[in-house]
């Protein structure tokens, strides 16, 4: 990876501008020159909730895992997790993979209006359930037909049956085959509130409403990993430099939308002519996004303490990266 230059003060500029909130924010711009990073009201070392941004990761895993030849490309969750006879345990781990799967986004039994309620009310985290809560919940759901559906169920389940399949916890497997190798210090995957670190950065919402941290150990595969700009910064080099597990994640493999592509939970757009590879994450007090132009090997980062939107902000950065190339990397 190349160096990391520590709050630099031009990008801390373009932050500001195109994150206007005053909460606690992050960003990381990874060139072939230099890796910059900038933060506001918060270290470069402060760990934010990544949301959705765990997908992504869980992609990298399960591409990583049929590499290993730890699962088949044929396997279902039946094969890897205690589901009984079912109709989702015939549901494929690679329709699970692009939203394929026909689960729909959360099991009705999740009670997905009270916990919302409760969520904005009271800034409660409705994702507390333990792995076992979200398999009892999955042998009730119906399975409809295969078709493009975002799917917080679909990755929950996929994280949990290749860490299965491994032998091992999510948590582990994140921390084996991403934390260690990766070098990647302030990422990990609280399963309660008492294991979120004491210094990490705490999210709010519009209201400004204290929000809980989104922990649970159902959740860790589709949006319970936290991490800094720092190591998401190390994450995205090493995806550029294929010496990240799974990078063929990224490879589009069928449509999610008109002129989209999706791989293992990568997203791929064409934007000013160049096809970008993101993913973005939202939970109760959080806002992230990270991008990928493969084709440039560059890529951007941007991390929010707050429920506004950063999308737009990460396009920004990642098709226009704006630094000077005569600037010497430090």
């Amino acid at each position: 990876m190349s160096d990391i230059v520590s709050g630099d003060a031009e990008l801390a500029t373009r932050l500001n501008r195109h994150v206007r909130h005053r909460a606690p924010a992050a960003v990381a711009l990874v060139t072939p020159g230099a890796t910059t990073l900038a933060a506001r009201a918060a270290a470069l070392n402060s760990d934010f909730e990544i949301g959705s941004i765990s997908k992504a990761i869980t992609g990298l895993l399960y591409r990583d895992a049929l590499t290993r030849g730890e699962i088949a490309h044929d396997a279902t969750l039946g094969d890897h997790l205690q589901l009984g006879e079912c109709s989702a345990a015939a549901v494929t781990l690679e329709s699970l993979s692009t939203h394929h799967s026909g689960l729909p986004g959360l099991p009705p039994s999740f009670h997905v209006a009270k916990r919302t309620v409760a969520l904005w009310r009271h800034g409660t985290n409705p994702y507390g359930d333990s792995l076992e809560e979200l398999l009892a919940m999955t042998r009730d759901v119906r399975v409809g037909p295969p078709r493009a559906h975002y799917s917080n169920l679909g990755f929950m389940l996929l994280g949990h049956a290749i860490a299965s399949a491994a032998g091992t916890t999510y948590d582990d497997l994140v921390r084996d085959r991403i934390v260690v190798p990766l070098d990647l210090r302030d990422t990990y995957t609280p399963a309660t509130a008492d294991q979120v670190r004491s210094d990490a950065v705490e999210g709010s919402g519009k209201s400004w409403i204290r929000r809980e941290p989104w922990t649970g150990e159902a959740l860790g595969p589709a949006g319970g990993i936290r991490s800094s700009i720092t190591d998401m910064a190390r994450l995205t080099a090493a995806i550029l430099d294929g010496s990240a597990p799974g990078t063929d994640a990224l490879d589009p493999t069928t449509a999610f939308g008109p002129r989209v592509g999706i791989g293992a939970a990568w997203i791929t757009v064409e934007m000013k002519g160049r096809p970008i590879t993101w993913h973005n994450g939202g939970t109760g007090g959080f806002r992230s996004w990270i991008g990928i132009d493969r084709a440039a090997g560059t890529g951007a980062v941007v991390l929010s303490a707050t429920t506004s939107a950063v999308d737009r902000a990460g396009f920004a950065f990642l098709t226009d990266p704006g630094l000077d190339p005569s600037r010497p990397s430090r």
